[in-house]
């Protein structure tokens, strides 16, 4: 089982963005610290649901102040970037930590971010695959060439090569299949059968939201194996994929005590970070009820004592069959009780499921 932070930065009402940035980082640094394996850094524009604007910046940071746990990106919005620009960041990431990078991806949804940046509405709605495909031939080849319908160029060099990795500096955690790996694990965020059905194909572990229950994930990852067996993926493969489940955890003496403290700081968060969100072409959208939604996820998740926290985590294992998670550990908003949810996810919820 490998038990991982999922981090927003994650501004609350009364908060700056400086305040959710500083959390963010000490949570890291406290991640390490407790012994858990990773964290996962997400990427928000424009909006107090979460601010930080880049997962790939903040996580050269966190690489340079951390030695062993291994930071993900939660994911890097593809429409958003250039596929050969991010596809370098991470090669970068991965060789200069030691293998310790893991680059999530996915398709983001349908903001304002699109007419900012430039990449429109049909980069959400068709571009992903093509965007994908670039990065994995950027992390994977000598030499690239651009031959799709949105981005043509002559070949050329791969610079640094992704797959040069030789070891791992001393105390460095391995990258995704140990020191010398072909590059960077590469992980797709999915959220419908036809993303689940891309990432099968070319053999890429899902990242699956925490919104949804287990018995949606196990859906996802059955639809995952099927799909990655008809690819032609052989069966190590299929069955070894190290899919990431999100999920939110609170560790507290009573279960009760837990949910009415999330119930109390999460609405606030949700409902002014939510509300934020500008459709690109003036769509309507419906939000979740913050309260209902809160109440959702503490339902769903570990939220309470460290034994209940922890026969959830097995729960989930047993069901889906995945055993790494990204657990959003910042939903008091306050710095001090994030890092003791943190430094209790290691000392008392860890323990229990070795």
């Amino acid at each position: 089982m490998r038990i991982g932070t999922f981090v927003l930065a994650a501004q609350f009402p009364g908060q700056g963005p400086g305040e959710a940035l500083h959390r963010a980082v000490r949570s890291t640094e406290a991640a390490e610290e407790s012994g858990l394996d990773s964290v996962w850094l997400a990427e928000h524009h424009f909006v107090p649901y979460g601010v930080c604007p880049s997962a790939t910046t903040l996580a050269a940071l966190l690489l340079g102040r951390t030695r062993r746990i291994r930071v993900g990106t939660a994911v890097s919005v593809l429409p958003n970037h250039h596929p050969v620009a991010l596809a370098e960041q991470a090669a970068l990431l991965h060789l200069t930590s030691g293998g310790r990078f893991s680059l999530g991806v996915g398709r983001g949804g349908p903001w304002v971010d699109l007419e900012v940046f430039g990449g429109g509405l049909d980069a959400y709605e068709n571009g992903f695959p093509e965007a994908l495909g670039l990065v994995l031939d950027w992390l994977r080849e000598a030499r690239v060439a651009g031959r799709g319908e949105r981005f043509g160029f002559r070949e050329v060099a791969v610079v640094p090569r992704a797959d040069e990795l030789l070891a791992g500096p001393a105390g460095a955690a391995p990258g995704a299949d140990g020191p010398g790996a072909a590059g960077p694990e590469v992980i797709v965020a999915c959220t419908s059968p036809k993303s689940v059905r891309l990432a099968a194909r070319q053999a890429l572990p899902m990242l699956l939201g925490m919104h949804c229950g287990d018995e949606e994930k196990a859906d996802m990852v059955a639809l995952w194996r099927t799909a990655a067996r008809e690819a032609g993926h052989p069966p190590e493969v299929v069955e070894g994929a190290a899919h990431v489940s999100a999920g939110v955890a609170q560790i507290a003496d009573g279960s009760g005590d837990a949910t009415e403290l999330l119930v109390k700081t999460m609405p606030g968060w949700l409902r002014q970070g939510l509300d934020a969100h500008v459709t690109v072409d003036g769509r309507h959208r419906v939000m979740r009820d913050p309260v209902a939604y809160t109440e959702l996820l503490c339902g769903l998740h570990p939220v309470g004592p460290p034994r209940l926290a922890a026969d959830r985590l097995a729960a989930t294992a047993e069901r889906t069959g995945i055993t790494r998670f990204a657990l959003l550990v910042e939903g008091t908003g306050d710095l001090a009780a994030t890092e003791e949810n943190v430094r209790r996810l290691g000392a008392d919820v860890l323990p229990l499921l070795t």
